[in-house]
């Protein structure tokens, strides 16, 4: 594994927990709202992070919290949501599915981290895996929903590789860390929602319910979980954990909301399982070149 496997399979807990967002959106969740969720999944769990911290981004660190808050948050939850409203939801999760291809491309030209052979394939088996699972015949393409699909994939994977590249001030843990993001990212959708979608409708219980579930476990203690893989595991090994999330999803709907699962579903399951395992596994250092043998010197050559 390219870092320990307790780290790979905790970070591995937050793409398992974001599985459930799509479940938790159809049953709980007023419709027609993916802005405000986006928002009441970012902003009180970024700035309940801030309270417990009491950390505030200073120098440089106001606008890296910025520009990765926009990136891995404010830009990407939108986008995301707009794929999910314009596409089938299989092509959504196969164009995010896509994550650590735009990785790769990223941390090489940000991190020197020189994609290899291995990982390419490691991402191209991933996302044919998760196409077997989630791709349906009659699925219609949408232009605007996959290049907000697209747009939306590289947004996280530069949120990711950025976060790789800048790292954390000295003495800022992970805690601190996340609720800048959040917080920067929520309140860049405040405008956002606002305009699109007018002020938020009443809630009932099981709405509250689903959100403080979404905040809480799919962002607060996920993003934080994220950004501390992120710190620990080179940003590629990271990027293909994503490809459990749509593995995820298929799972609870299945055993949550009775939707069944084909033979030829499970077997993508196998083979995006297959995927992400082979991309932690690190590429083998290049060999040594071999030593020149040292040919004795002649006489002449002595003498000369």
């Amino acid at each position: 594994m390219s870092g320990t496997p307790g780290t790979v399979a905790f970070t591995a807990l937050t793409p398992v927990v974001w599985g459930s967002t799509y479940a938790v959106t159809t049953e709980f969740l007023p419709p027609d709202r993916p802005l405000l969720t986006a928002l009441l999944r970012a902003l009180p769990a970024g700035l309940a992070l801030l309270l417990i911290a009491r950390v505030l981004p200073r120098g440089v660190w106001v606008w890296r919290a910025a520009v990765l808050g926009a990136l891995n948050i404010g830009v990407f939850f939108p986008l995301l949501f707009l794929a999910a409203y314009r596409l089938p939801g299989g092509v959504a999760a196969i164009l995010g599915a896509a994550s650590p291809l735009f990785t790769l491309a990223l941390a090489g030209l940000l991190l020197s981290e020189r994609p290899t052979g291995q990982k390419l394939l490691a991402g191209v088996i991933g996302v044919f895996g998760v196409s077997l699972v989630v791709l349906r015949a009659d699925a219609v393409l949408d232009t605007t929903g996959i290049i907000a699909g697209l747009a939306g994939t590289a947004s996280m994977a530069a949120g990711t590789v950025l976060t790789k590249r800048w790292g954390r001030p000295d003495g800022v843990g992970a805690l601190p860390f996340t609720g800048w993001q959040l917080t920067a990212g929520g309140l860049l959708l405040v405008p956002v929602a606002l305009l699109a979608e007018g002020a938020p409708p009443a809630l009932d219980g099981a709405a509250i319910s689903g959100y403080l579930y979404l905040a809480v476990f799919g962002t607060a203690i996920g993003y934080w979980i994220w950004f501390r893989g992120i710190s620990r595991l080179p940003a590629t090994s990271v990027a293909f954990l994503v490809l459990l999330s749509p593995l995820s999803a298929a799972v609870i709907g299945w055993a949550a909301l009775g939707q069944a699962l084909t033979p030829l579903q499970l077997l993508g399951m196998v083979i995006a399982f297959a995927g992400m395992l082979l991309g932690q596994i690190p590429a083998r250092p290049p060999a040594p070149p071999a030593p020149v043998p040292r040919v004795p010197r002649s006489s002449a050559d002595l003498a000369a």
